[in-house]
């Protein structure tokens, strides 16, 4: 019997429902395409946008910086904030307050040198501006006796002076104590470093007593004759050595190391 040949169907290309799925899925991968480019996200309004998050004020006293596109009729100018110049910046805040602190120090300095001027003070007093503040050098014949850490009438009166003019500003006060290289060997101070630092205490209190200052804004150090203005080679040498010296810091917030 002769078997029957089993004829085989020859594949004509993909099935014709293949076509219709890869049109739909074409369709929705357009589709989608579309959606995400409709929804991408405004460079300039996004940068806008995160820099009044840097600002802290800019809520409260500023405009948005991303314009409206559908304003409201009640939304008023000082609701938005276009009128209101109340406030600066914090940048612009930091900026006026190290300018005011630095006109401060120069009227201080203006204030101190007028002083020493009408009191012919220069000769055991000298004032100078520096990268640390406003520095007053007062020699030890103005303030106290030799090997004493009492004060003398005759430097109340510029203290007093330092005293009211410390009261219109903020500024921290470092006051030192130096001597020159003779050791000091008393009950009382048994080393120059106790004689620096009594003098400085002494400045101190009596600025505090005078003018109910805050303790915490004074700071006091005694360097004995490490720091000398010049060598200690002669009597008029060592005079200019004992000395105290106020600093009034050029920053308000930090003492001076």
């Amino acid at each position: 019997m002769k078997r029957r040949e089993i004829k085989r169907s020859k594949s004509g290309g993909a099935p014709k429902w293949m076509v219709t799925y890869s049109d739909m899925v074409t369709l929705i991968l357009v589709f989608f395409i579309l959606l995400f480019s409709m929804s991408q996200i405004d460079l300039v309004k996004f940068d806008a946008v995160s820099e009044s998050f840097k600002n802290r004020m800019i809520f409260d006293f500023f405009p948005s910086p991303v314009p409206m596109e559908n304003p409201t009729e009640s939304t008023s100018h000082m609701e938005s904030g276009k009128n209101s110049n109340e406030f600066e910046t914090p940048t612009q805040l930091d900026d006026i307050n190290d300018r005011d602190e630095k006109d401060s120090l120069n009227n201080l300095m203006d204030d101190v040198e007028s002083y020493l001027d009408e009191n012919g003070l220069n000769n055991v007093i000298s004032a100078s501006r520096t990268e640390r503040g406003v520095v007053l050098v007062l020699q030890e014949l103005i303030l106290f006796e030799p090997g004493k850490a009492e004060l003398l009438p005759s430097g109340e009166p510029f203290l007093s002076k330092v005293g009211s003019l410390l009261s219109d500003i903020p500024n921290k006060v470092k006051v030192e104590g130096h001597t020159d290289s003779r050791p000091m060997s008393t009950y009382k101070f048994p080393s120059n470093w106790e004689l620096s630092g009594a003098r400085a205490g002494s400045v101190v209190r009596y600025l505090i007593s005078e003018n109910d200052f805050d303790e915490s804004r004074f700071t006091i150090v005694g360097y004995s004759d490490t720091r000398p203005l010049v060598p200690n080679t002669n009597p008029g040498n060592m005079s200019q050595n004992r000395r105290v010296e106020i600093v009034v810091l050029e920053n308000t917030e930090e003492t001076e190391e």
